[in-house]
């Protein structure tokens, strides 16, 4: 199958897939108080929530930053934070793809792309553990009203089909990669096949051990700290832009930031779809508000980031372009 057809797959079944869960979160919404909700909205709370996203954006560049510095590559401020937007907005259209994207900018010189890959997995680790630590706090602080719900709505659904054959299919996969890298890695001085796979992933995991060459690795979990305090700060925003949801706090926004994530990691562009139907279900049987009130949440949530993230990524390309043609 060749590369457009793979793509056109991708691409079909990406946004099936979005559209089945537009339908799931919007097929029971009385369209007159999601409408009565929106012009309730207090949209100066709105400046805030841009304005942290902004700042969030800023600290996820001044991150990757540091990440990239120990390997010599280009990591010029700009260069960085238009290439992060490029690959923001390349996620809108297809999930994944953008952090390759941003990588091919950022390549060159002792950095290749397999190094530049290897730090945005190694961001990728940090915002999982951070989403845990998320989530481990609003428990922390509010098992009584979080514990039965994220046990019954969250964890059971994600392993409940887990059974005991699955995980012997889960076993024999990592026994066929383990396999496959050792052959990889014997056969590496005999085989030209064989040989570019063991660079690429030598390449790999040099750029994701470019975090035990920085210099102040403090600073890494402080931008770290602040990229996730941002984006709590956001949803605690339109929290309180809404009349009907004002009175959760702080800790509500934590652990609802938390759920939103999980979006995430379905395949669906930019999460849409998905995370309008998590917090919907969330503020619905947790808080007992109506559905059309959090699915309001949710997409003053989603679209308001989105709007900034496309009109950010489509400057940043004309930018990135311009640059090329100069060099």
């Amino acid at each position: 199958m060749d590369k457009k057809a793979s793509d056109a797959i991708k691409y079909t079944l990406s946004f099936a897939l979005a559209g089945v869960m537009v339908w799931l979160a919007f097929r029971k919404v009385e369209w007159a108080s999601f409408w009565d909700g929106l012009r309730q909205t207090r949209w100066a709370w709105v400046i805030l929530f841009f304005a942290a996203s902004l700042l969030a954006l800023l600290f996820r560049m001044l991150r990757w930053r540091a990440l990239l510095k120990p390997l010599g590559g280009k990591c010029g401020g700009m260069l960085i934070w238009d290439a992060n937007n490029v690959g923001n907005l390349a996620n809108v259209v297809l999930p994944g793809s953008g952090e390759f994207v941003r990588c091919g900018y950022l390549s060159g010189g002792p950095a290749n792309f397999e190094k530049v890959l290897g730090t945005v997995v190694m961001e990728r680790i940090c915002d999982v553990v951070a989403i845990i630590v998320l989530f481990v706090t609003a428990l922390a602080f509010g098992w009584e009203k979080f514990g039965t719900f994220f046990r019954e709505s969250i964890i059971a659904p994600l392993t409940g089909g887990m059974n005991f054959s699955m995980w012997w299919i889960v076993l024999a996969v990592l026994a066929v990669l383990g396999a496959a890298g050792w052959a990889v890695w014997h056969f590496r001085e005999k085989s030209k096949f064989c040989a570019r796979i063991a660079s690429g992933v030598k390449g790999f995991l040099q750029g994701f051990a470019s975090f035990a060459r920085m210099e102040r690795k403090w600073l890494f979990a402080v931008y770290t700290v602040l990229i996730w305090l941002m984006y709590i700060l956001m949803f605690w925003s339109i929290l309180k832009a809404m009349p009907a949801l004002e009175g959760l706090n702080f800790i509500d926004a934590v652990f609802l930031s938390a759920v939103g994530n999980i979006a995430s990691v379905i395949p669906v562009p930019g999460g849409i779809g998905a995370y309008h139907y998590l917090i919907a279900l969330t503020l619905s049987s947790l808080y007992g508000v109506p559905w059309e009130t959090g699915l309001l949440n949710a997409t003053l949530n989603h679209e308001l980031h989105a709007v900034l993230i496309i009109l950010l990524g489509i400057v940043s390309y004309f930018l990135l372009t311009l640059r090329k043609k100069k060099d």
